[in-house]
């Protein structure tokens, strides 16, 4: 969907973004790629994230310190949405609305990023889809995105390759479902271009080509900025 991109602020430094709940940094390698300094924030320690991390509670950490970025990306855990831990009846806090205020109280430009089942709480969300990259899995995201920072919702290729059962093996000729107990982590890391992670960060991030896609337009609204000041 884009080519890496290196925009610089006029200061000469690249663009800085805070990568919020970041787990092992699916996103945040995307936005790296997109031409960002990446900083990760999480209330887990987090050994396999690829940038500079810090362990905090996110929402605190963007109220104090998110207008120090230039960019801020949050994906507040989606297991209170998702379909897999409502089977299990597993409980998990919904962030979604107390992160939209921390975001929005800071004045950058920003992105709450989120899976199917929280759409509904989402302001017309943009949705990424593995077949829009190249990739050989679907995985769906939902991108909701304020400030100065909009996306337009790219043509939306039809599903024509089989997909994998959830946590199944991946037959020949199918796309990936690497949710659940998935096998094949190897396979995984190579589909999802995320070969750090483990089968628990891979489970639940976002494929960095979908950050780097919204990286590009970040960066393209904070020229538009600069060139506006």
């Amino acid at each position: 969907m884009t080519q890496p991109t290196d925009i610089r602020t006029r200061s000469g430094r690249r663009p800085r973004l805070l990568d919020a709940f970041c787990c092992q940094g699916g996103a945040g390698k995307g936005y790296a790629d997109a031409g960002f300094d990446v900083t990760g924030i999480d209330i887990h320690p987090q050994p396999r994230y690829p940038f500079t991390f810090i362990q905090a509670e996110a929402v605190a950490f963007i109220r104090e310190h998110g207008a120090e970025f230039d960019v801020i990306h949050a994906s507040p855990p989606c297991q209170h949405d998702s379909e897999c831990q409502r089977i299990r009846g597993n409980q998990h806090p919904d962030l979604i609305a107390p992160t939209r205020a921390a975001l929005e109280a800071t004045g950058r430009p920003w992105v709450i990023e989120n899976v199917k089942g929280a759409v509904p709480k989402l302001r017309t969300p943009v949705m990424l889809c593995g077949a829009m990259s190249g990739l050989q899995t679907y995985r769906h995201r939902y991108f909701e995105t304020g400030g100065s920072l909009t996306l337009l919702q790219p043509l939306h290729p039809e599903h024509l390759v089989p997909q994998a059962k959830m946590g199944r093996p991946v037959p020949p000729g199918h796309f990936g479902q690497y949710i659940g107990n998935f096998s094949g982590v190897d396979q995984a890391r190579r589909v999802m271009g995320v070969p750090w992670m483990n089968r628990g960060g891979i489970r639940e991030c976002v494929p960095p080509a979908y950050t780097q896609w919204v990286g590009a337009s970040a960066l393209a609204a904070l020229r538009a900025e600069a060139v506006a000041a």
